[in-house]
């Protein structure tokens, strides 16, 4: 019940965190509710739909009612498992833009810049590139974290890439090494076929070091004294001390609920629940982001799709191949093609993601009633909507209200429809000629502003990457949580180190960053600092006068 650094939460920044300061020989207990992650449908790539549905895994955390959403409550997934939620995410691995973090470090997270950062994601990787290319300059193959690609063997994953480029956009064989911008191959944290997770990657290593260990519980309260952080109080009513720091890598929804639940937070809101202020700061539980997708889904003239596996038998066999061979639709996230552009010229990077699946199919995991189709998840990157994090009482079994607040801005509008059209430029290229029949969703009949925003209303869902909500800035911004040492400011040996600290959403899926994080904190806390990169990332020479 002692430790020289107690970590709350055993997810994707958790566990990074265990592990490098257990390698550094300092004593680590991380506190995780949730239970183990062995099992089919966590370790199965291709099940993905399962666990982040099933309440043995996930939180079952739902936002408020979204006003600009026709009141629409969605679901907002985060893992109560070993590994978090990269044991419920789509394994899909993106690093985010180089301009993300230069924007970090203009916001006031000095330190954290692109330069800063892709050491610490080279440090991170173990990358297989396969036949398809890539950039090995920018790539790290001797870390902790599997980075691979699927087989992309259906001829749609091809044929997206090639669409793209029929559009006269570019096409890039590693988006994340030196040019983002472009079509091309997508990655996952997926090893010889099976989810690689934080817990995988991270965590299981730091335990077999003898320095680590994982206690069993959920955390209420971070015990302070006399303005310093000494341990942390479980529900049952036992208290795991910190002799050197506490650190919390909670969530981006459980971060801050913690800290509001401990006296940090909003004055006025903590004095409404009754808790005692240790540290006003009105930031924690504000700026909450996220991105939101809509699916443009098309049906398909051959039955080339992952429909035919969508049988009873179809599935047993899908099953089977990947519990005896570790092969097949089940030992990949399916998620093989991807594009990111800007949506209109005067952007200097992109704005626009596309996730594309050889099946038209929901998150939920219910196929579309056309039978064979493919989708492209499509929404903005860079949403002006901000929303906040809130005490729901002062009760910590309580879930906490969500309000993301999104499509709250004139702009995300504007940016939204055009990344539909843009979307169906593409499907509308000679590369999907054999293979396409008519649009199933938002459906051919939504072309006016007005009935493309009436589909984003009605159908758009999370892409469930919810971060901001403990910003990172300079120690005197009052909107600021962690300083950029990610120490929390007004309370000593406290940190925070998860997702919750970007200050503003970076390009693409979050578990790469989010790991990157508590890559990064570790050497921040052990005095350590890798030495910047002087890569410099590709922008588009003419991105003022043009948009492709």
């Amino acid at each position: 019940m002692e430790a020289d650094y107690v970590i709350v939460g055993a997810g994707s920044a958790g566990c990074a965190l265990a592990y490098r300061l257990a390698e550094a020989r300092r004593s680590v207990l991380v506190i995780e509710h949730g239970g183990t992650d062995w099992g089919p449908l966590i370790q199965m790539p291709g099940a993905l739909s399962f666990p982040m549905n099933m309440a043995r895994y996930d939180w079952g955390y739902r936002t408020e009612p979204e006003p600009h959403l026709g009141g629409r409550r969605l679901a907002c997934p985060r893992g109560k498992v070993l590994g978090g939620s990269s044991s419920i995410n789509g394994m899909v691995y993106v690093r985010g833009h180089a301009r993300d973090f230069d924007h970090w470090a203009e916001a006031g997270a000095a330190g954290w810049a692109y330069a800063d950062v892709l050491p610490y994601f080279k440090r991170m990787e173990c990358w297989h590139p396969g036949p398809h290319g890539g950039d090995p300059s920018w790539r790290g193959t001797d870390g902790p974290l599997h980075v691979t690609r699927g087989t992309r063997a259906n001829p749609l994953y091809h044929a997206f890439v090639e669409a793209g480029r029929q559009a006269g956009y570019p096409v890039t064989d590693d988006y994340n090494g030196r040019q983002q911008e472009g079509f091309g191959p997508f990655e996952q944290t997926v090893w010889k076929g099976r989810r690689w997770s934080a817990a995988n990657a991270y965590l299981r290593p730091a335990l077999a070091t003898g320095f680590c260990a994982v206690l069993n519980g959920m955390a209420t309260r971070i015990s302070i004294e006399d303005g310093r952080a000494t341990g942390i109080v479980l529900a049952d009513g036992r208290t795991v001390r910190a002799r050197a720091e506490v650190i919390v890598a909670a969530s981006a929804i459980n971060s801050p609920k913690l800290l509001m639940l401990s006296g940090i937070g909003p004055a006025p809101h903590l004095a409404e629940h009754g808790i005692d202020v240790v540290a006003d700061r009105p930031g924690v539980g504000a700026n909450l982001q996220d991105h939101l997708e809509l699916y443009v889904q098309m049906a398909a003239s051959q039955p080339i799709t992952l429909f035919r596996y969508w049988s009873f038998w179809g599935k047993a066999w899908v099953g089977a191949n990947w519990l005896f061979r570790r092969r097949g639709p089940g030992a990949t996230n399916n998620f093989e093609s991807c594009g990111f552009i800007r949506s209109a010229a005067g952007i200097e990077y992109p704005d626009t993601q596309f996730h594309f699946l050889p099946l038209a199919v929901r998150y939920d995991g219910k196929a579309a009633a056309e039978g064979h189709g493919f989708q492209a998840h499509v929404g903005p990157m860079r949403s002006r909507s901000r929303g906040a994090v809130t005490l729901r009482s002062s009760d910590p079994a309580d879930a906490p209200a969500i309000r993301f607040n999104y499509m709250s801005h004139e702009q995300d509008w504007q940016e939204f429809r055009t990344c539909i059209r843009l979307t169906r430029e593409i499907f509308a290229q000679p590369a999907f000629a054999p293979y396409r029949r008519q649009e199933i969703q938002p459906g051919e009949a939504a072309r006016s502003d007005d009935a493309i925003d009436a589909a984003i209303r009605e159908h758009a869902e999370s892409a469930y990457h919810p971060c901001g909500t403990c910003r990172m800035g300079a120690a005197d911004d009052p909107m600021a949580v962690v300083d950029p040492q990610t120490r929390v400011i007004g309370v000593d040996r406290l940190r925070v180190a998860d997702s919750s600290i970007f200050p503003r959403i970076t390009n693409g899926n979050l578990n790469g960053p989010s790991i990157m994080v508590g890559e990064k904190a570790s050497d921040h806390i052990l005095g350590r600092r890798l030495p910047p990169s002087n890569a410099e990332p590709w922008i588009h020479p003419d991105w003022q006068r043009l948009q492709r």
